[in-house]
């Protein structure tokens, strides 16, 4: 099947900040009056019974953002950020970095994880503003703030502030150019070539227990059920939180044939990650088996992410072929001819993983994918667009 999608109202910018609208309507409860919040509740905000996700997307040469609702089928045009070539978000927030600082815009989607269960909310999206940041942008936190990290160092952000009352607040400025949230505080790494990992508060004060574990030249980091996860210079470093309220740390170093991957991809809080390196090898880390897996993609690989234990690892060739692979034996599973050959000019296609699809965006081809990955990459949806996705994230996680 494949959708032609209409666009929806559009407000005016001003100054290049970005004005949002909101993106559809789901089966929601709202909170009336003499009712208790939920948990995790924000005043204006519904509470659903289903997850609610949005794919957000950017056109790098107009700037022109848009949001598509995949229960609804709808594509809003939500309005510019001019200058954008860089995407992140933290699961509800997305920032649009353009090299010298970052739109911040609330996708409205949301979920609050409980462990045992988990609540579901949706609101308008809107814009909060913008903050300062460089390249090489990266967005991880927890449920009070967001640290927002590029090549400039690290800010962070009070998240609460921004649910609440959509105001961009910086508790701390951390120098180091990855960060990770764990157990209310953050982990540092890259502090001014240094390769020891900090432990700070929210605040960015230092704080208690010491790490007592290095990183060299971080790229890639990810939050996950077992850990948080820096890729470094000779491999892994994983940190959970100790029976003692301290911290253990657990080195997962690279086979001796192995260039350290570029970042890592995988879906959100899974406990496997995969990554392309300089060479456009796919390499998987598998936490809870403390082991890399190089996969055999026989062509160079544009993108890949992960599924999760015991699910496929997603990788898309230069040859525009989607494939999927064991991560533990790194066998083929599925191949699907998915896009022309992208140009090297143009910008690169990504792949977002959730519970039951992958998205992947076509910048050339002005189409967005939807892959069932457990059904031999059946392709479920095509979303033809009348803009380049250059840029894609998925939110509502």
């Amino acid at each position: 099947m494949r959708l032609t999608c209409g666009y929806g109202a559009t407000l005016p910018s001003t100054a290049g900040v970005l004005l949002l609208v909101g993106c559809g309507p789901g089966a929601t409860q709202a909170v009336g009056d003499g009712e208790s919040a939920p948990h995790g509740y924000v005043e204006g905000a519904e509470e659903t019974a289903e997850p609610q996700r949005r794919l957000v997307m950017a056109e790098a040469e107009s700037g022109a953002v848009h949001i598509l609702d995949p229960a609804t089928e709808d594509v809003t045009r939500v309005g510019e950020v001019p200058g954008a070539r860089e995407i992140a978000t933290d699961g509800r927030f997305v920032y649009l970095g353009t090299g010298t600082d970052a739109a911040v815009l609330d996708s409205g989607a949301w979920t609050v994880d409980h462990g045992d269960h988990a609540h579901y909310y949706r609101t308008e999206a809107d814009i909060a503003g913008r903050t300062e940041a460089g390249s090489g942008l990266g967005a991880a936190g927890d449920a009070a703030v967001t640290a927002l990290t590029s090549d400039e160092g690290s800010r962070v952000l009070d998240r609460i502030a921004l649910e609440e009352d959509g105001e961009i607040n910086e508790t701390a400025s951390v120098e180091g150019t990855a960060v990770l949230a764990l157990g209310e505080r953050l982990l540092v790494a890259g502090a001014g070539g240094a390769d020891s990992v900090r432990v700070v508060d929210r605040d960015g004060e230092r704080a208690e227990p010491e790490l007592a574990a290095d990183c060299r030249d971080p790229k890639g980091q990810a939050s996950t059920r077992r850990g948080a996860v820096f890729g470094c210079s000779d491999g892994a470093l994983v940190v959970t939180e100790g029976d003692d309220g301290g911290f253990d740390t657990t080195r997962i170093p690279y086979p001796a044939s192995a260039d350290p991957v570029k970042s890592f991809h995988h879906r959100p809080t899974a406990p496997v990650v995969a990554g392309v390196n300089t060479g456009r090898e796919v390499w998987v880390l598998d936490i809870a088996g403390e082991s890399w897996t190089l996969i055999d993609t026989g062509v160079p690989a544009l993108a890949a992410s992960a599924a999760g234990e015991e699910k496929p690892v997603l990788v898309l060739g230069t040859d525009g072929a989607l494939r999927s692979y064991d991560p533990a034996s790194g066998e083929q599973l599925a191949e699907r001819d998915l896009m022309e050959a992208p140009d090297g000019d143009t910008p690169k296609p990504r792949i977002w993983i959730d519970t039951s699809r992958a998205y992947v965006n076509d910048p050339e081809g002005r189409t967005l994918h939807e892959i069932d990955y457990s059904d031999d990459l059946r392709i479920a949806r095509e979303f033809d667009l009348d803009f380049g996705p250059d840029l894609m994230v998925e939110t509502g996680w």
